[in-house]
């Protein structure tokens, strides 16, 4: 199996074009333009999301135009997915275990997978992450970070 530029780019476009077309219709939903308090809150995120279609779509036309060769083979596609699978699995598990066991499972298992270091030492990693995230957001900056299904039950 091989992947063209020309589908690559194309899939990539559609992609951020969905989102930019998906930005600017809930912008639409907050107002945009101007109140008697000023500028509409879905103002901002609007041209923004304009933005984003527009740069997609130019894009698509760009990688239309300038077609290339074969540009990921399986044994690449392979490689990026050893790395797309996990990502994608943390993301998955986050409204379930909350931010900050997720990225203790994410981390233990990146360093003991990858054999970068031995359980014990993936563990401690795991733990000090947790604890960092722990630190830098509810503390210092005071953001609540997801705490999943988990954490609600536990009452946290």
């Amino acid at each position: 199996m091989m992947i063209s530029g020309r589908s690559l780019e194309t899939a990539t476009a559609l992609l951020t074009g969905a989102f930019g077309a998906a930005v600017v219709v809930s912008s639409l939903g907050n107002g945009i333009g101007w109140s008697a308090a000023g500028v509409d809150a879905g103002t901002f995120p609007f041209i923004v999301g304009l933005i984003i279609l527009g740069g997609s779509v130019f894009n698509l036309v760009q990688g239309w135009l300038q077609a290339r060769d074969v540009v990921l083979r399986a044994s690449e596609l392979k490689r990026i997915g050893l790395l797309f699978i996990p990502a994608a699995a943390y993301v998955a598990v986050i409204p379930l275990t909350g931010l900050y066991l997720a990225s203790a499972g994410y981390v233990f298992g990146a360093l003991a997978w990858h054999k970068r270091g031995g359980l014990i030492f993936s563990g401690i990693a795991a733990v000090v992450t947790a604890v960092a995230l722990y630190l830098i957001f509810e503390l210092t900056f005071q953001i609540s970070l997801p705490r999943g299904l988990l954490g609600d039950a536990l009452g946290f």
